[in-house]
């Protein structure tokens, strides 16, 4: 089942970052097996790696993939820092898109609300599709879109912390409040057993990194995560039963026994 998101059509709701794999060869392979059609590129912390030669192999490398580059500011911690990285990720690459990240505390890499709300509304105005990495507060969600994003990308846990979905509740709250906005459950994801259950609370996507980056097998755990996504999205496209408190009979006895 295809979707649209800023305007793109997609065939994958598996967002892939691309950062702390063992080698460039597994980091292709696990895109490949992933069936992503959007990767996330870290350009502050790709800079640090390496020289210009190292960069643009990268790059390169995440081009022939096929993929489409979604550039991220990891790593800023202001409203500032943010716009001036996503400016120079636009030149770099030619997109207007921006995965934009401001942490507000160094302990749980936590997004901060009021900077990451100044930030975007600057990147819209210049005309940015801004993805904001946010937390699964309602009102900051809301801040956003009065910003002028279009999109919401609300973290299930702390980045990097393979907890799952911390507060299911705060995720289901937000899917019904915000019918209409795309939102992809980004950071935190753990298993596919986890973005099962994101795609089961009727989110679009979901964006993951270390969870297949950091797995003994990261093509085979790219794959489990494309199987689970999918899996998810057709449970929740089909109607998941209601839970009960008691048990009910899956076969209703009518007093009246089969004829065989």
């Amino acid at each position: 089942m295809t979707f649209h998101i800023a305007g793109i059509e997609l065939a994958s709701r598996f967002f892939l970052g691309t950062a702390s794999y063992p080698s460039p060869q597994v980091l292709q392979q696990a895109i490949a097996a992933s069936g992503a059609q959007v990767v996330t590129v870290g350009l502050k912390r790709q800079m640090a790696a390496g020289g210009a030669s190292t960069q643009n192999d990268f790059y390169k490398m995440i081009r022939d993939s096929g993929a489409r580059l979604l550039p991220n500011t990891a790593g800023c911690r202001s409203a500032r820092e943010a716009i001036t990285l996503s400016n120079m990720a636009r030149e770099l690459f030619g997109t207007n898109w921006i995965k934009l990240e401001v942490v507000g505390d160094e302990h749980t890499l936590q997004p901060d609300p009021f900077e990451l709300v100044a930030a975007a509304t600057e990147l819209v105005r210049d005309g940015f599709e801004v993805f904001p990495y946010c937390t699964d507060d309602l009102v900051s969600c809301q801040r956003l879109l009065d910003a002028g994003c279009r999109i919401l990308m609300p973290w299930g846990a702390p980045i990097g912390s393979g907890q799952g979905l911390i507060n299911p509740y705060a995720l289901r709250t937000l899917r019904a409040r915000l019918p209409g906005v795309p939102l992809i459950v980004d950071a935190g994801i753990g298993s596919p057993a986890d973005a099962v259950q994101a795609m089961e609370l009727g989110y679009d996507a979901v964006l993951l990194n270390s969870a297949v980056a950091h797995a003994r097998d990261p093509v085979q755990m790219a794959h489990a995560f494309k199987l689970g996504i999918e899996a998810g999205r057709l449970a929740w496209a089909a109607g998941i039963m209601a839970q009960q408190d008691m048990a009910v009979a899956s076969t209703p006895v009518t007093g009246r026994p089969f004829i065989l």
